[in-house]
């Protein structure tokens, strides 16, 4: 089986994105199933989700043309768009130095079908290819509750950078240093 990990370039690659995001948001699945599997907590709309793609063009993985997996690129600017991500930004400000230069993750997924295949670290490494050179680290938060997405990123070298509270929920506050 041959993965294919490369930037988002077409509209109907964003389309797959936003479907695997519907198919995976905590409120779409089973209270087992986001423990055993973990799951998505923000929907983007399309128009959103291209705006960032065109200033920061997301990593996808696909398998014979279909995204069967992605980590989702923000960059600063984004930072007052997406309300339930404005405590993040919030946080980052406080907890980095200003001089840091950094990239969000907005949101990873795999489809179901392609988990522990590697499709994961897979995103991440071409993620960490493409962008470290622009920036010193990445940084993304993940629901307390999502087990299994923190244990996945610790595995890939992310460190907890704050734990906050923000709408009700408990946030890991996580960062991977590329320099």
């Amino acid at each position: 089986m041959k993965i294919i990990f490369k930037r988002a370039s077409t509209n109907e690659e964003l389309k797959q994105i936003l479907e695997l995001q519907r198919a995976n948001n905590a409120t779409s699945i089973s209270e087992k199933e986001k423990q055993n599997e973990g799951f998505v907590t923000v929907q983007h709309t399309f128009e959103i989700l291209k705006a960032m793609n065109d200033k920061c063009a997301h990593i996808i993985a696909t398998h014979n043309d279909k995204v069967i997996g992605y980590t989702l690129s923000m960059v600063k600017e984004f930072k007052n768009t997406i309300s339930v991500l404005k405590p993040m930004f919030q946080e980052i400000d406080k907890n980095i130095n200003e001089d840091t230069s950094y990239i969000t993750m907005g949101q990873v997924c795999i489809d179901k079908a392609y988990r522990k295949q590697g499709v994961f670290r897979g995103l991440y490494e071409f993620m960490k290819l493409e962008l470290n050179k622009k920036y010193d680290v990445i940084i993304t938060e993940v629901d307390a509750e999502n087990i299994r997405s923190l244990n996945a990123h610790k595995a890939i070298g992310f460190e907890r950078l704050k734990t906050y509270s923000s709408n009700n929920q408990n946030w890991e506050l996580i960062i991977w240093c590329w320099k």
